[in-house]
């Protein structure tokens, strides 16, 4: 019987950690299916001064989750880059599954007022916020979920969160961000 060498273990390992990698792709970033309809969440609020993000249907709390922000989450944002998660009523409009973070819903920021306001200032009022899991790949490691606020303004939760939201929160629901 031949003796096994270090890299024919090399070659089990790293081909072991591949197949292993490629049914969690498989199976764990696929997207999850929407709840019943009569689960589901008619509103979301998200309280930014406690870090809290709500489901909500009929007036009552379906669940509640801890987020992360923008770097510099206090106040309304104003202006591309300013780090700040937006505050008023908004929809959810837009849904990724193939985004950078894991799964997406897209807030409507900026609406009309928004962008008068920053036409007023001479500045790009930004845009591009979403309710989002954490970064695909490596970069998840380094975001510190949810003990900092790390996004560039948007709304940010465990990749587990965001598979529970992704089911619960259907397309075109209104979104309320409060100070």
């Amino acid at each position: 019987m031949a003796a096994v060498t270090g890299l024919q273990i090399a070659l089990l390992l790293a081909t072991l950690a591949l197949l292993l990698a490629a049914l969690w792709w498989r199976f764990w970033r696929r997207r999850p299916p929407p709840a019943p309809a009569a689960e589901q969440a008619d509103a979301i609020l998200v309280l930014k001064a406690a870090r809290r993000l709500e489901l909500r249907r009929g007036g009552a709390v379906l669940r509640s989750y801890r987020v992360a922000l923008g770097g510099a989450p206090d106040g309304h944002k104003e202006r591309e880059g300013d780090k700040r998660t937006p505050e008023g009523r908004y929809s959810i409009d837009a849904r990724n599954p193939r985004s950078a973070y894991h799964l997406s819903l897209r807030v409507s920021y900026p609406d009309a007022a928004d962008r008068a306001r920053a036409a007023e200032a001479g500045v790009d009022p930004g845009g591009d916020i979403f309710i989002h899991g954490q970064p695909n790949g490596w970069r998840a490691l380094t975001t510190g979920h949810p003990r900092r606020d790390w996004t560039v303004g948007c709304i940010a939760v465990t990749d587990r969160e965001m598979r529970e939201i992704w089911s619960l929160v259907p397309t075109g629901i209104p979104i309320e961000i409060r100070p």
